[in-house]
């Protein structure tokens, strides 16, 4: 729930970085905000003559940032898998878990089992440590449904979380996820079923802003994923896929054919590839949650990324089976120490190539006029203490659409802002003023 926020602001004294970039920060700078979104960005001395009528807004010094952009979660889903983790460090193999009921087959039947009600309960408490972190824009995608009615049921939860929490939901139909127990041995009909059925339908009920599939030899192969790409098209769609993960299949490069807003993983992509989504102007997007969570050991070719100057986005992959990850900046984390990049580009990753992964790179993912006023005050002194803190909370003020969706600051007596138990405040942030003179 936000904060009632006047519709004209003047957000100041702070240190601002517009585009996540250490070498660019914008010291004693201002943000002045008008319905949502921001009008004019600089120093404080330099305020435009509207400003006058704003109410200020005292950001207390802090450092400020784009909000974050989580751009490839499975968020909403029933059960869980840790018996399975607590199986496989025990030396269990896939299949010997999958022979017991486990693996995705399992959380597509604890996901087929749960109400609407249910999965978007546990989801929110998901979609909660996120937002916690700074995060005001996120994708959530199906594919634990495998049938229509409950990938229908995922989006719609999907679309009740960017309803009842400040944050803007980007759904993505991943019916081409796995192949469902009742279709064994019958892939190119299961694909049929999420062409000719399922995606049309779900287009129709406006539940779905992208699509994706996992093309992969486990999944689904080249062919199979342009059909799905053909019928997305047809719908005037954007396309997504979860790429060269566990092997080379050209999925990257098949992506980019079809302008993909993103290919996603990408331990296995070849320079081909690369050029490809170069071309494309497609977003690499990576997940070393996932790389940590199954123990993977090729890296994803990030010498080959840069040189061909490919934008890179990082993500939770927030999922059951290979990434159980609630906290975008343990990601970041992982992506330096892991994936070895740099602070700037891990922030880059979260923000602006996010934005871009998701499709919004004109409203989001930066802080400039024109774009929506999302942006997170930080109790930091520098940007590289956003990767390198594990488990500190350091996000003090997150403003979504120019309202405050969150403070950390301010604080009542044994509940939170919306608690609603006592209105006593113990300390107040950010300090309203009133309009500047």
């Amino acid at each position: 729930m936000s904060i009632t926020t006047p519709a004209l602001t003047l957000w100041h004294h702070a240190r601002i970085a517009p585009s996540a970039d250490p070498a660019n920060l914008l010291e004693d700078g201002a943000l002045l905000v008008r319905d949502g979104r921001v009008e004019w960005i600089g120093p404080l001395v330099e305020a435009p003559p509207s400003a006058r009528d704003a109410v200020r807004m005292d950001l207390g010094g802090r450092l400020v940032t784009p909000g974050l952009v989580d751009c490839h979660t499975h968020l909403v889903f029933g059960g869980n898998r840790a018996e399975e983790f607590a199986m496989r460090l025990d030396g269990a193999s896939y299949e010997d878990i999958a022979k017991r009921g486990g693996g995705i087959v399992s959380t597509v039947r604890a996901t087929r089992d749960a109400s609407e009600d249910d999965l978007f309960e546990h989801a929110l408490r998901r979609l909660d440590a996120l937002l916690a972190e700074g995060v005001t824009a996120i994708e959530i995608k199906s594919g634990y449904g495998l049938d229509l009615e409950t990938e229908r049921k995922m989006l719609r939860v999907a679309r009740r979380l960017g309803a009842a929490r400040e944050v803007t939901v980007s759904t993505t139909f991943l019916g081409a996820h796995a192949l469902p127990p009742e279709y064994a041995g019958r892939a190119d009909d299961y694909i049929g079923l999420v062409c000719d059925v399922m995606l049309p339908a779900l287009a129709r009920d406006g539940l779905v802003d992208a699509v994706d599939v996992f093309c992969e030899r486990i999944a689904f192969s080249l062919d199979q994923s342009r059909r799905v790409f053909e019928t997305a098209r047809r719908l005037d769609l954007p396309v997504k896929m979860h790429a060269e993960q566990l092997s080379l299949m050209g999925g990257a490069a098949l992506a980019a054919e079809y302008g993909a807003l993103s290919a996603d993983h990408l331990e296995f992509l070849d320079e081909a590839g690369v050029l490809a989504m170069r071309r494309a102007g497609t977003v690499a997007v990576l997940l070393p949650g996932a790389f940590y969570f199954i123990r993977e050991t090729r890296l994803p070719p990030l010498d080959l990324l840069r040189r061909h100057q490919v934008p890179i986005a990082v993500s939770t992959d927030c999922n059951p089976g290979t990434s159980p990850i609630t906290s975008l900046l343990q990601t970041l984390n992982m992506a330096c120490t892991l994936f070895r990049m740099s602070v700037g580009e891990v922030l880059a990753g979260v923000t602006r190539h996010a934005a871009t992964a998701l499709g919004h790179p004109d409203v989001c993912g930066e802080i400039r006029p024109g774009a929506w006023a999302d942006f997170v005050a930080w109790d930091i002194g520098s940007l590289a203490e956003l990767a390198y803190w594990s488990g500190l909370d350091r996000c003090a003020i997150v403003v979504r659409h120019g309202r405050i969706a969150r403070d950390a600051r301010r604080v009542h007596e044994g509940r939170d802002l919306d608690g609603g138990r006592d209105t006593r405040v113990r300390r107040e942030t950010p300090h309203v003023s009133g309009p500047a003179s």
